[in-house]
């Protein structure tokens, strides 16, 4: 009996393989606007991204005033300084890394979970955190085709979350998880901009892979500051 052949043609699965690769987390921006529709379809891309117990926990807020704008980016400007301040050894070289498009990207969402996640409880009972993990799926999906759009996308993470879900009217529940800028790029970064600063290096995957049990001499990922 011959097995029904589910595989994609070589040149889509060599595609995938390449917006896998070069996807890139952006701070460089250019202000044009992207085409109609394209937003639209990379959040569409976004919400058909996998859910545990296919709650769908995420919510995206569009931001298209300016002055909200500047009030997220003062947002992320205060941890940005509170974080340099925790890191006394390379405070100088963390304030030179640029952390944000903010002012620059032609599209700004935040995306948060919904409130009532407890309600929730297939696949969660033992591991509430599935509820992030859901969200994070759907921000990949949408950063992947935004990569082969040729669309930039960052992922910033400096904020205090509840001030941001404050600032946005968030119900009680709801939480901020991401402030994603969004937009066309001068370059993609050849490599992550992190590891070009010298703030990190992608291990080999034979560290992080194991078999059958942790090993004893294995730890985390190690920290340059």
């Amino acid at each position: 009996m011959s097995l029904i052949n589910h595989r994609y043609p070589d040149p889509e699965i060599a595609a995938i393989e390449r917006v896998i690769r070069e996807r890139r987390d952006m701070r460089h921006f250019l202000s044009d606007p992207l085409p109609e529709g394209l937003l639209a379809r990379l959040l569409e891309a976004a919400h058909l991204g996998p859910s545990v117990g296919y709650m769908q926990p995420w919510r995206f807020i569009r931001i298209t005033d300016p002055n909200l704008r500047q009030r997220i980016h003062d947002l992320v400007e205060a941890e940005r300084q509170a974080t340099a301040r925790a890191l006394p050894s390379r405070n100088a070289e963390f304030l030179e890394v640029k952390i944000e498009g903010i002012g620059e990207c032609a599209e700004l969402l935040v995306v948060a979970l919904m409130p009532g996640r407890e309600r929730h409880l297939i696949g969660r009972r033992t591991l509430p955190e599935m509820d992030v993990a859901s969200v994070g799926c759907a921000i990949q999906n949408m950063w992947l085709l935004a990569r082969a759009e040729g669309v930039g996308l960052g992922w910033v993470s400096f904020f205090d979350p509840d001030a941001l879900a404050e600032l946005l009217q968030m119900p009680a529940g709801a939480r901020p998880l991401a402030i994603l800028c969004l937009g066309y790029v001068p370059d993609f970064y050849p490599r992550p901009m992190f590891e070009d600063a010298g703030w990190g290096r992608r291990l080999p995957l034979a560290e992080v892979l194991f078999e059958n049990a942790w090993p004893p001499e294995a730890g985390g990922t190690p920290t340059s500051y």
